[in-house]
């Protein structure tokens, strides 16, 4: 891609904040939790009420949340004892990245065992799909729009989602029950998809490239560009001759989810950057600017806020 440096800050790979940040939110039950907390719910037995999840599975979510600072646990001296789970800034900060997911799988996504609901904008009272904005001039922004480079604190081995939780597997078309963000975790809900994503937004595109950037196994690699396939992310582009490689090229749909990405990033750089620098430097073309991201609605272009949604229709979709 036009306007994007490889080269990689010299020095030992260590987890950074898009490590971190990618791996607290790449679960699907952990998106769901945070969804289902940003609409008040509060009490363990509110939650299990809402989700088809087992004891074991939602308390070591909540657990997670907890110790990754994006929730809070009140105990309160009563009988019978109670506690609530509470976003704390952090948490509540995620508003624009479950927004972002939103739109995309309503967009793009029609396999759902639901029907996404429309997103409301409350200020314009009109249904709304985010766009993704310079907040520095305010103009829509795409992937192709950024010069992009390693910070200090940036590079492929230090920037894949570490571990936080226990992913579940799913397939396209198999009996799973509720996949509520089916495409979404294709992406998300697996570290090296989501690094491979990643990668092919900065314009990484042969099979060699992926696995020197990597570092992943050839029958891992294609695995994984497999499931990015199947579900409409990625297309293989075959050379008109034999001596040109295949290419592995993000569709319509898969650059469609940069906003999600942007998000975030903006988000995992706020709450688990470094003192040392950014992972990623990201530079708007067209003003100038560091890059940094906003969502607005197509409908009035204002910004959204946390606030200004109507987040009421989610509720109904469980």
């Amino acid at each position: 891609m036009r306007g994007y440096s490889s080269d990689e800050p010299a020095g030992p790979s260590t987890p950074n904040a898009l490590s971190r940040g990618f791996g607290v939110l790449g679960d699907e039950w952990t998106l769901f939790l945070l969804r289902f907390a940003l609409l008040g719910c509060r009490r363990y037995t509110e939650f299990s009420t809402r989700m088809p999840i087992s004891h074991a599975v939602l308390s070591g979510r909540l657990d997670t949340l907890v110790r990754s600072g994006l929730m809070a646990r009140h105990e309160y001296q009563q009988r019978p004892p109670r506690a609530e789970y509470v976003l704390t800034d952090s948490g509540r900060a995620t508003w624009p990245i479950l927004t972002a997911i939103w739109g995309w799988e309503r967009t793009w996504v029609h396999e759902h065992s639901y029907e996404t609901p429309p997103m409301r904008h409350i200020t314009c009272g009109q249904e709304t799909t985010p766009v993704l904005t310079c907040r520095e001039c305010h103009r829509p922004v795409a992937v192709q729009d950024l010069d992009t480079a390693w910070g200090p604190t940036g590079g492929w081995r230090s920037s894949v989602p570490e571990v936080a939780t226990r992913r579940r597997s799913s397939t396209r078309g198999a009996a799973v029950g509720h996949t509520f963000y089916p495409d979404t975790m294709a992406i998300f809900g697996n570290r090296w998809s989501w690094a491979l994503m990643g990668a092919a937004l900065l314009g990484v595109r042969r099979f060699s490239e992926f696995e020197a950037a990597l570092g992943l196994p050839p029958s891992l690699l294609s695995g994984r560009l497999s499931t990015l396939r199947e579900h409409g992310i990625i297309e293989q582009v075959t050379g008109e001759s034999a001596a040109e490689r295949s290419e592995y090229r993000l569709t319509a749909k898969g650059l469609a989810f940069f906003p999600v990405i942007a998000m975030t990033i903006g988000w995992s750089e706020r709450w688990f950057g470094s003192d040392e620098g950014p992972a990623l430097i990201q530079t708007h073309r067209a003003c100038g600017a560091r890059f940094a991201g906003e969502l607005t609605c197509d409908q009035c272009g204002e910004p959204l806020r946390g606030t200004s949604i109507d987040l009421s229709a989610l509720d109904s979709t469980s």
